[in-house]
């Protein structure tokens, strides 16, 4: 099995730095012992103005039979060691066997590490690597000279794949399935193009040579960092490295739509992923339903010994969704998305009523999205009703096909965890992309925060949120979205109102209008009365929108 890296330079860039680099010194030939064999690194050239390293990896077909993985049983094992344990293509196509050695040989060079020439790693420099016989098996995915260009060409490189024939002396025989690879590029470093070797070639190859346990999702991303999660081809790439192990492969993709998202929004994961509170549930309840849970046991204590406990009145969270319900049977619709949904507490919720036919979840926290799956028990739900519900990690800020053709849509307590400079972004997926017929949002009432003596002067209600509204902010706020987008909006009040600061949530029920005057219709507590009034205001549509 060979692989060599070669590169040019000059007096001034030596070649030769490929040493530094790789960590090898040009002069000499060195050994290294892997689980499966021998490798040797060595020189074939060095000089100012090319040099080129290669590696032989010398394959023990015994201690690879030892091993357990000869006899190609279970996932992952490769056809060829059904068929013989001893005579195969393993020591000879580079394959998952190469991958392991790179990491052996070379792997402080696969981080990017050089402390004798600190500046060399993050430099670009011609890069050329040729791999003489590698299996890219197809197994109905397109495989060959095409599948080497999918997986190579987005990276950056120049690829020259051409697939060996059976016998030369009977090309009516046809191609085998190895094909042989130069790889060329000036923009890739070389740290990064072992990183992606280290992938691929199991990728190509279909099979590892050994289990696949979860802790390759952890290698995958981490070989990965920085261009897997945008790679084209990222989920033919985890799955066929993962051996086709569903359950990992489905982990590695909301993990890699995670970090791409992130990237997009120029963000750490741990920002945008944060919909599960990893602190205890006491814990992290958000502080208006402390409260007011609170309230009820201190009045609960302070009750006559024998006294009958009246109910539980219900929570906020619990008043917030049965106002959501409310406004969406009044709508009539019937496939409904819950943007934002969290851990699906609201889609329980539209699960019990047999009026929503089709319920989308979206959220682009994977945890939040796998703690809905757990706490709704899909699996253990009859197949007509689990039927019902789909849920699908995404970002609000993008635009998205999944998002259209619904009756409704909600955003529960959502706005207020985006930048406001996103939520501009937020406003056109929803209202101008996906355009369901109704739109229902929530979002706190600043105002009320001060009823809340369990709530420092001044605070938000949760860690996460960038901004919380008054009043006249979100009624501001709704109409502004209603007559861009050609929307009616009606707002209510939801929970306790109060004389002075009004209800601690407020609801905007958004319907789709025509026309070129909009009508905005707000039901609301007034500032300083205590009873409900209805105004409306004609609101002026903005120069088209922002479509």
């Amino acid at each position: 099995m060979f692989m060599s890296i070669s590169t040019t330079g000059s007096a001034e860039n030596p070649a030769t730095d490929l040493g530094f680099l790789l960590h090898k010194h040009p002069g000499k030939v060195q050994r290294f012992t892997t689980s499966h064999g021998e490798a040797h690194v060595f020189y074939p050239e060095a000089g100012d103005e090319a040099c080129t390293a290669a590696l032989l990896l010398d394959i023990d077909p015994i201690a690879l039979v030892r091993k357990g993985r000869g006899n190609g049983k279970g996932r992952g094992g490769s056809p060829d060691f059904a068929l013989a344990q001893y005579v195969n293509d393993r020591p000879y196509a580079a394959s998952s066997l190469l991958a392991v050695a790179l990491r052996t040989v070379f792997r402080s060079a696969m981080k990017g590490a050089c402390p004798a020439r600190p500046e060399l790693p993050g430099q670009t420099r011609p890069l050329r690597i040729e791999l003489p016989a590698v299996p890219a098996n197809g197994a109905g995915e397109g495989g060959g000279p095409a599948m080497v260009a999918r997986l190579f060409e987005p990276l950056g490189w120049r690829v020259e794949a051409t697939a060996i024939p059976l016998d030369e002396a009977f090309p009516e025989w046809g191609e085998s399935r190895y094909v042989r690879i130069a790889l060329s590029s000036e923009s890739v470093r070389l740290a990064d193009a072992l990183q992606q070797l280290y992938v691929l070639l199991p990728v190509l190859d279909g099979a590892k040579h050994y289990w696949v346990a979860p802790d390759e999702v952890d290698k995958l991303l981490a070989a990965g960092e920085g261009w897997l999660a945008a790679h084209p081809e990222r989920a033919l790439i985890a799955r066929r490295y993962l051996s086709r192990r569903w359950s990992l492969t489905r982990a590695a993709m909301e993990r890699l739509e995670l970090a791409r998202l992130a990237e997009a929004d120029d963000r750490e994961v741990e920002e945008i992923d944060n919909a599960v509170d990893d602190r205890p549930e006491e814990e992290s309840a958000e502080t208006a339903d402390a409260a007011e849970t609170a309230e009820t046991a201190e009045t609960a204590e302070t009750a006559e010994i024998g006294e009958r406990r009246e109910p539980r009145p219900p929570s906020l969270a619990e008043q917030r969704r049965a106002a959501i319900l409310a406004a969406l049977g009044e709508t009539g619709a019937a496939r409904v998305a819950d943007l934002g949904c969290g851990q699906g507490e609201l889609i329980g919720e539209l699960l019990k009523d047999a009026r929503f036919t089709d319920i989308l979840g979206v959220d682009v926290s994977a945890r939040a999205l796998q703690a809905a799956n757990r706490k709704l028990r899909l699996e253990r739900l009859p197949e007509r009703h689990a039927a019902r519900v789909t849920l699908a990690q995404g970002a609000l800020t993008y635009t998205d096909a999944r998002l259209k053709g619904y009756d409704a849509a909600v955003l529960c307590e959502v706005i207020e965890h985006l930048d406001l400079p996103r939520l501009p972004a937020l406003e056109y997926t929803v209202f101008g992309a996906a355009r369901p017929k109704a739109v229902v949002v929530t979002t706190p009432n600043v105002e009320y925060n001060v009823r809340w003596e369990s709530l420092p002067a001044g605070s938000v209600r949760h860690a996460d949120h960038r901004f919380e509204w008054s009043r006249t902010e979100f009624r501001a706020w709704a109409e502004k979205v209603a007559a861009a987008y050609g929307y009616t909006v009606e707002l209510r009040p939801v929970g306790p109102e109060d004389e002075e600061v009004g209800a601690p949530t407020q609801l905007a029920l958004f319907r789709s209008g025509s026309g070129t005057d909009r009508t905005i219709t707000a039901t609301t507590a007034a500032t300083t009365t205590a009873a409900n009034t209805t105004t409306t205001t004609t609101a002026t549509p903005e120069g088209g929108g922002l479509r």
